[in-house]
């Protein structure tokens, strides 16, 4: 039996990530031993290896792996430092989340709140730390701007000021920069999720088409995220304003099923907009509004 080897990222990305792959029907299995990296999973075709998003482009590049999921900054990061390898590597698509929700994220420039630092051009010959460093030493070149850039293995919010001038860290609310006394000059990188392999895994026809079933059912767990299908039933001759009220609402086109006395409108909406919605329903006449989860949309 053929097996897509599969990297699936440790730390940051970890929950999120099975999570979603849990709900596009992909269940793995985590031991307890935190230094397993070959987790099961209950499809017999995928061998799944749980590794640093870092570190999956260089396994890709190396085709030590048939597919991974990273982040797109590492991804770069790799491509600036291994040029020619980073050409085997194919990114297939994003896959719009991050750590803490279905977002992107940011690498921010930042210093301490107190000091006289305002602007990108204020750090010539100052210091600066970040675990990012080519995408980092690339961005003050673009800039001109001569600095340190030194290379952070964590905890990068507490060299400042007393070790670094600045730091080029990971943000997606900026809230535990500012609990760190930090304050944002810029941002370096926008980043999301992305599904990577190597160029020879996917012009393998069998692989090709595996990756392609995870990717569309990962993507339709991402579109359901937050949204919900809602149905109301109306007497046939109350239903056209309701209707009218759903389609602003709805994130496709509503539709209706006619029966001898009654009418049913339904359609899929944002969840935060049912406490709107619902009492607009109820006022045009609507005597059963039914509300369902959805757990995938599929286009």
């Amino acid at each position: 039996m053929e097996k897509l080897k599969l990297g699936i990222p440790k730390g940051s990305l970890q929950e999120l990530t099975i999570r979603i792959l849990d709900r596009a029907g992909y269940k793995i299995f985590i031991s307890s031993n935190s230094r397993l990296y070959s987790p099961d999973i209950d499809d017999p075709e995928i061998s799944v290896r749980l590794l640093k998003p870092q570190d999956m482009p260089r396994f890709i590049a190396e085709e030590s792996l048939d597919a991974a999921i990273t982040g797109k900054d590492w991804l770069e990061e790799y491509r600036l430092a291994n040029y020619e390898k980073a050409k085997k590597i194919y990114e297939v698509c994003e896959l719009n989340y991050a750590k803490q929700g279905f977002t992107m994220v940011k690498w921010v420039l930042a210093v301490a709140e107190e000091s006289q630092i305002k602007r990108v051009e204020d750090l010539e010959g100052k210091r600066v730390a970040t675990e990012l460093e080519n995408i980092t030493k690339n961005y003050f070149a673009n800039k001109g701007v001569n600095v340190e850039v030194e290379f952070s293995w964590g905890a990068t919010e507490v060299k400042v000021p007393e070790f670094v001038d600045a730091i080029v860290e990971l943000t997606e609310t900026g809230a535990s920069l500012k609990a760190n006394g930090l304050r944002i000059i810029d941002t370096v990188l926008e980043s999301t999720t992305v599904f990577i392999t190597n160029k020879d895994a996917y012009r393998n026809k069998w692989k090709h088409k595996k990756m392609e079933d995870i990717i569309m059912l990962m993507k339709g767990v991402i579109e359901a995220e937050g949204k919900v299908l809602i149905k109301a039933r109306y007497p046939r001759d109350k239903y056209e304003k309701s209707l009218n009220i759903l389609k602003k609402e709805a994130i496709t086109t509503p539709s209706f099923s006619l029966g001898e006395n009654y009418v049913i409108i339904e359609g899929i909406i944002k969840e935060r907009n049912l406490r709107l919605l619902i009492p607009k329903l109820k006022e045009k006449g609507s005597d059963l509004i039914e509300v369902f989860p959805i757990s995938k949309i599929i286009w």
